[in-house]
């Protein structure tokens, strides 16, 4: 037993002697003492040893078992320093003068808005859709009762795609695919960016971004509409907000309103956000047209519903005090950064 021992051993130095990598004395660890090892195989000759011999022969070998796990390791700590030598002498060095402060970056105000707004109404039931950025004319238009020859589609000057799809002008074109994707009763927001061929100025952008919402179910009442805008701006302001409606045209409501909102900033006492009127116009809305509803496969007669939209630069710009919408797509990091939006 010991001469096949003291064989084990003049082996596994002779093997080590050879060895230039991590893998390879892994390799040879594996070879003696893993588990089909020469040392392991020796143990289970164990039970041939005569009994006066056992506590003999057993520490014979554990120390060879160890004497070789020892030789193993020091020849892996050799190896690695040698590795790590080679990367300093090859160049791989550290620049100590390099900064060592590292900057977080910061949301966009307008990212900051939507998921304000989108968790209060999450808080109310309602799903978060995603819009499509292109989309087919029929659900930017004609699914919103917004046919080919209708004059309201002068008022959205439209980037055509060759293949006939549009760029979307607005939320809306989300409406279709949403009532048809849920049954009733649906709460449901989307906010998405939109584009139209605008004459860039301090008020307007190709570029922007809304947020609307839809409410469908049996009975469903202006009141509704109120209550739920009035519930997501006072949360958004953290004060009690008072509104009011005034008559408007979409085609995709009847009736239509626009919402205005007594300005949060000076209580209705004018300033130079409401442009001194005391009041901001703020939420188109109104009752869905039956037409909408029955593009989208819902019965008018059992089913009513209401429709909301939001600007999100226009939130950002007066929340913030931004007087060019055209800051908010400029990259402008010294001027975005500064706005933490908290209301």
């Amino acid at each position: 037993m010991q001469e096949k021992i003291e064989k084990i051993l003049n082996y596994t130095k002779e093997k080590l002697n050879t060895i230039t990598s991590s893998a390879a004395c892994q390799d040879l660890r594996v070879e003696i003492l893993g588990k089909s090892g020469e040392i392991t195989n020796l143990f289970r000759f164990m039970r041939e040893v005569p009994p006066e011999k056992k506590g003999e022969v057993g520490k014979l070998l554990n120390d060879a078992k160890q004497q070789v796990e020892g030789w193993i390791q020091a020849k892996e700590a050799f190896i690695a320093e040698q590795e790590l030598n080679n990367q300093i002498k090859n160049s791989e060095k550290i620049d100590i003068t390099l900064p060592t402060k590292e900057v977080c970056g910061s949301l966009h105000p307008r990212t900051i808005i939507q998921k304000q707004i989108e968790d209060v109404f999450i808080s109310m039931g309602f799903v978060v859709e995603d819009g499509n950025e292109i989309e087919t004319e029929y659900n930017n238009f004609t699914a919103v009762n917004v046919p080919q020859n209708h004059p309201a589609r002068d008022m959205q000057d439209t980037f055509w795609l060759d293949n006939g799809q549009v760029l979307k002008t607005h939320t809306s074109a989300s409406q279709n695919r949403i009532l048809r994707k849920y049954t009733p009763p649906i709460r449901a927001i989307f906010p998405g960016r939109c584009f139209r061929n605008e004459s860039l100025d301090a008020g307007h952008e190709n570029t922007f971004f809304q947020l609307e919402g839809v409410i469908v179910d049996k009975e469903v009442s202006v009141g509704n509409l109120i209550y739920f805008m009035k519930e997501m701006l006072s949360k958004i302001f953290k004060k009690e907000i008072e509104v009011r409606l005034r008559p408007g045209f979409f085609p995709f409501t009847e009736p239509s309103f626009e919402m205005d909102v007594r300005c949060p900033f000076c209580d209705g006492k004018g300033c130079s956000t409401c442009k001194n009127g005391g009041w901001i116009e703020l939420c188109p809305c109104g009752m869905i047209h039956p037409q909408v509803l029955k593009n989208a496969g819902i019965n008018p007669e059992e089913y009513s519903g209401c429709a909301f939209g939001l600007g999100l630069d226009r939130m950002v710009m007066m929340s913030a005090g931004i007087n060019d919408i055209r800051e908010l797509n400029s990259g402008n990091l010294k001027l975005l950064k500064q706005f933490k939006l908290d209301f």
